[in-house]
């Protein structure tokens, strides 16, 4: 039991810890390493809860793939992050009200469970015990019975935002040739292929 006190504390104290540096860091870069490391201390958390599906998801979606490819896009795009940090102070009041907000909803949330703590037992989806199913089971027919429709509707709104987000980057530059296999594939042999007769002797 204190070894698994103290390794929630150290997990929670590296993720708030690497959370904050990831704002505050001057580097991007350093930004996205940090990012990194709040994942992989966010999926220690899950493994203390029993959660190992989660903490799976959490490394190999997150840390292989976002943290990674943002990585690699920072890397890559020369972004000129000085004339990105000029306009900070205009949107510091609004950032500032933002986090208000959120302040005061974490506020009501926790007070709700200090001064409600009978309301833990009224869960939509009390978790079943360890012994009947696996966590990877009870949370793929949790997810795919009662929330289906909210879990496709999350699928949509990523599928849209990845197409605006391709569609947004996609830049079409004057000049560039293309290839274009319905033109190639429809293309007489006429206008492919060219018959010479060669006579003896002769070049072409």
């Amino acid at each position: 039991m204190i070894v698994a006190s103290l390794a929630f504390y150290l997990f929670a104290a590296m993720t708030v810890a690497s959370g904050v540096m990831v704002i505050s860091a001057r580097n991007p870069v350093h930004s996205v390493l940090f990012l990194i490391l709040a994942f992989f201390n966010s999926a220690g958390l899950f493994v203390l809860m029993g959660a190992e599906f989660l903490a799976m998801i959490l490394v190999i979606v997150y840390v292989g793939a976002v943290a990674v490819l943002f990585l690699f896009v920072v890397m890559m795009l020369d972004i000129n992050f000085v004339e990105l940090r000029e306009g900070f102070l205009q949107y510091l009041p609004i950032g500032g009200i933002i986090g208000l907000i959120l302040l005061v909803e974490l506020i009501m949330v926790i007070g709700a469970w200090a001064f409600a703590p009978e309301a833990a037992g009224v869960a939509a989806a009390p978790t079943p015990p360890i012994e009947s199913v696996t966590n990877t089971e009870a949370l793929g027919a949790l997810i795919y019975t009662r929330y289906i429709y909210l879990f496709q509707g999350a699928g949509l709104i990523l599928l849209i935002a990845m197409i605006g987000a391709i569609v947004l980057t996609l830049r079409q530059r004057e000049g560039v040739r293309r290839q274009d296999i319905s033109r190639q594939n429809t293309r007489p042999r006429s206008a492919s292929v060219e018959i010479k007769k060669v006579q003896p002797g002769q070049g072409i």
